[in-house]
């Protein structure tokens, strides 16, 4: 049995830049080396782009609506980078740049937003489950996965992505405590952005941190400043290897801020004014880790204009591709609900491909 102190959180979370982008000395954790920066750079800043897009096209109608996580992109983004090939990732609706990140078409991330026919993107391909759209209920299905990667004897570890709405739900305490006594190799990791859609944090737990949730169910805990690239990316790193290793489930929680409003359809100025927004602007994961890199004098402008054309063509690619218009036929309606039809569902294409040939006569 564990400590219960070795499960409780850091004090402070985790800093490794602070507010300006210079380095904070942390003796305990290895800060991630230039070329592990850059390319977390650069997924922020087509990440960036992402979300900029996509709020462009809900205006525009090719959207239907657009959860941005503008702001919290260094959780999105160190969320996927720690990852192997062979790993799991189970986002939430707020988490499309973290499915790009780990290698998705962004048109078929932002299928399902666009309300077409289909999800959008077979979670097979790059081990990542369907965008959840229902509060935590996606950590149970992430604990089911890593327990049976286990049994298998697979070296698979599974990031259970959340939001601190999500800790409020029943799914995610049973998903603790399945993870904690299966010894799961799954990191719970909670993008703490101060709201669940207009309901502050400070109204939804009396405790420390969410990260001190876990030690009820025998996990360790960890903070981290969510905004802060480095500290992201060395932080999960080390719960991805203490998972992988049998030290059995972890929970990391980032303190970050959502920026904008909950979605297109939400008007956060009725719960939270600009004077709270503000201060968080100079926190800005981007702007932090840019300026660490020019300091280190790895971002030269060369470099930074071919990530922003990067950007760019990805932004183009969304344009063309969420704007291009489907036909689908309406005996798709049948195509994908089951690897074998039921009888039932067998009647009902039987029923309308007579009614659609009678047409066509």
């Amino acid at each position: 049995m564990a400590d219960d102190r070795d499960l409780l959180p850091s004090e402070q979370p985790v800093q490794l830049l602070d507010a300006s982008g210079r380095p904070v000395d942390d003796p305990d954790l290895p800060f991630p080396d230039n070329g592990r920066l850059l390319a977390a750079y650069t997924a922020l800043v087509v990440g960036r782009r992402v979300n900029d897009q996509a709020g462009a096209l809900v205006r525009q109608g090719r959207l239907a609506v657009y959860p941005s996580s503008h702001g919290q992109e260094a959780c999105q983004v160190a969320a996927s980078l720690v990852l192997g090939e062979n790993d799991w990732l189970f986002p939430t609706y707020r988490d499309t740049v973290a499915v790009i990140t780990r290698g998705v078409d962004p048109v078929e991330v932002l299928t399902l937003l666009k309300g077409d026919w289909h999800a959008g993107y077979d979670p097979y391909a790059h081990r990542v489950a369907p965008q959840a759209t229902p509060l935590a209920t996606q950590l149970l299905h992430a604990v089911g996965v890593a327990h049976a990667a286990r049994l298998r004897g697979e070296d698979t570890v599974v990031m259970a992505l959340c939001g601190d709405g999500a800790t409020s739900e029943g799914d995610f305490h049973e998903a603790l405590n399945f993870a904690a006594v299966l010894k799961a190799p799954v990191v719970f990791f909670i993008q703490n952005n101060e709201y669940a859609i207009s309901v502050p944090l400070a109204r939804q737990t009396a405790a420390p941190s969410l990260a001190h949730k876990g030690i009820g169910y025998g996990v360790n805990g960890e903070r981290v400043d969510g905004n802060d690239t480095p500290a992201v990316l060395a932080v999960l790193e080390r719960a991805v290897g203490a998972a992988r290793s049998g030290g059995g489930p972890q929970l990391v929680e980032a303190h970050t801020y959502r920026m904008q409003a909950h979605t297109n359809a939400d008007d956060d100025t009725r719960y939270r004014s600009s004077d709270e927004v503000d201060p968080w602007v100079s926190r800005d994961p981007l702007v932090r880790l840019e300026a660490l890199l020019k300091r280190k004098r790895v971002l030269t402008r060369a470099r930074r204009e071919e990530i922003t054309g990067r950007a760019e063509a990805v932004a183009a690619a969304m344009r063309e591709g969420i704007s291009r218009d489907t036909d689908p036929h309406p005996s798709e309606l049948f195509a994908h609900l089951y690897a074998e039809p039921t009888p039932q569902l067998r009647e009902q294409a039987a029923v309308l491909a007579d009614e659609l040939s009678r047409e066509s006569d």
